[in-house]
């Protein structure tokens, strides 16, 4: 789930040494007032709707939480999917509910892999009635997978992200994701809960694609471990054994570990 900070000023004249001291990281630690309730969503093909409860964690104000879906590119689109209601006012400490719901549309997109859309929420405070008041309001975007019927069915004991192949090329690895699902990387280490290896950032990779892993082959040694990230947001590993220059997971020392 990422956190993007947008500006909403109501002043006359702005206070240089509040704004400078902001830029510098004085908003670092910032909590969202609004908040959904997880960090990914899936909208299976069988599904007209899914609801996100969005929680006003602020016990004394109340919010507008303003919602709406981005394609891949983050471009704003209202087909094949759509928010309602598109703004909504959230009492303090209160639970408000957006629908995502599906359009005509979706029957065009391929039913053979997952597409991936962005669902963001952004908080609008009240209108400070003090002069010379510097606001801030979060937003957040989070993943959401539309999953066509055809891969709706999930073995949960044989999770997809066990698919995916590593080839080393040169002193990096190429990941190979063969399956018609998402893959969400979240690290890449050469040891269980390890330091992630010099050069990788998280990666998302999309249905039957290749991409760079990033990292040194070197430092992630001949059994690699990669942490990918399910449904419900948790972080699980992928134990790979290597021969030659090809690696694949081991099926049995991830799901123990």
């Amino acid at each position: 789930m990422i956190q993007e900070t947008a500006f909403m000023m109501s002043l006359k004249r702005y206070n240089l040494a509040a704004v400078l001291l902001l830029l510098l990281g004085g908003y670092g630690s910032a909590q969202a007032a609004i908040a959904p309730d997880r960090t990914r969503l899936v909208f299976r093909g069988e599904d007209k709707s899914i609801s996100v409860d969005l929680k006003n964690a602020n016990s004394k104000l109340p919010y507008l939480a303003q919602s709406w879906v981005e394609d891949e590119k983050g471009v704003k689109i209202t087909s094949p999917l759509i928010v309602v209601p598109p703004v909504q006012r959230i009492e303090p400490s209160a639970i408000g509910q957006v629908k995502i719901q599906g359009m005509p549309a979706l029957a065009s997109l391929p039913q053979d892999r997952e597409t991936l859309f962005y669902y963001n929420v952004r908080e609008i405070p009240p209108q400070s009635d003090k002069p010379n008041t510097l606001q801030i309001a979060l937003q957040t975007r989070i993943k959401v997978f539309y999953r066509p019927q055809a891969l709706s069915k999930i073995d949960m004991q044989h999770p997809w992200q066990y698919k995916i192949t590593l080839q080393r090329q040169g002193n990096g690895y190429q990941v190979s994701n063969t399956t018609g699902y998402y893959v969400v990387l979240s690290n890449a280490s050469n040891r269980m809960d390890g330091t992630p290896a010099r050069g990788f950032s998280p990666l998302v990779i999309a249905p039957k694609s290749n991409v760079t892993l990033g990292g040194d082959a070197s430092e992630l040694g001949h059994s690699p471990v990669l942490t990918y990230v399910n449904d419900y947001g948790a972080r699980l590993p992928l134990i790979f054994n290597c021969t030659d220059n090809s690696c694949a997971v081991d099926e049995a020392k991830s799901r123990k570990s």
